[in-house]
């Protein structure tokens, strides 16, 4: 019987479990949307709402410097990494002012191909997805970025720009009436056999 235990080993041993944790909450405070398997999605809800809970205290303690600063060392002992839990304290908990809980979402994606286990996309509430922006952002960043050409398009412009735009008009017109510079055709048969 499994009466009171509490979390999964997710067959890991507790350094490299707790490893896990802490990486996966970093990606999901840093990209706001996760992917993994559903049993250790259902392991990081938990602990990353501890997080924000904690990091709700601090900022709402800002009047009382110690207690501030006290909740932010709590969550750089749990994360260690400054940029995420800047963004912690300065983006993400303001969004959360309101909330009394339930910061994240869990949704059910389908199973891997490999080996069929159960994947599951952990995002944070208030972060929807939405297909339209995505493919909005993606066409400005297409638009924005700049042509890369290959050796032979740039050798092309460098020839048209050596040759001026007048010049390359002059050499359409005379390749349309035949008048390229390969010299004359001659008419005398060339000699047979040959050496």
């Amino acid at each position: 019987m499994r009466h009171n235990v509490a979390h999964r080993k997710l067959g890991r041993v507790t350094e490299h479990r707790v490893a896990l944790l802490r990486n996966q909450a970093i990606a999901l405070l840093k990209h706001e949307r996760i992917e993994t398997t559903m049993p250790k999605a259902k392991e990081l809800r938990p602990f990353v709402e501890r997080l924000i809970t904690v990091a709700k205290r601090g900022v709402a303690a800002t009047a009382v410097q110690g207690k501030a600063l006290h909740a932010r060392r709590m969550v750089l002992a749990e994360l260690p990494d400054k940029d995420v839990v800047g963004k912690l304290f300065d983006t993400l908990v303001p969004r959360f002012a309101e909330r009394p809980g339930g910061y994240t979402r869990i949704l059910r994606v389908g199973f891997r191909r490999g080996d069929a286990a159960e994947v599951a996309q952990v995002e944070l509430v208030g972060s929807e997805y939405d297909p339209r922006k995505a493919e909005a952002t993606a066409a400005e960043k297409e638009a924005a970025k700049p042509k890369s050409k290959g050796v032979g398009d740039r050798l092309k412009a460098a020839a048209r720009r050596l040759r001026g735009e007048k010049g390359d008009q002059a050499a359409t017109k005379a390749q349309a009436k035949g008048q390229t510079r390969g010299g004359r055709k001659t008419t005398t048969p060339r000699k047979a056999g040959g050496s």
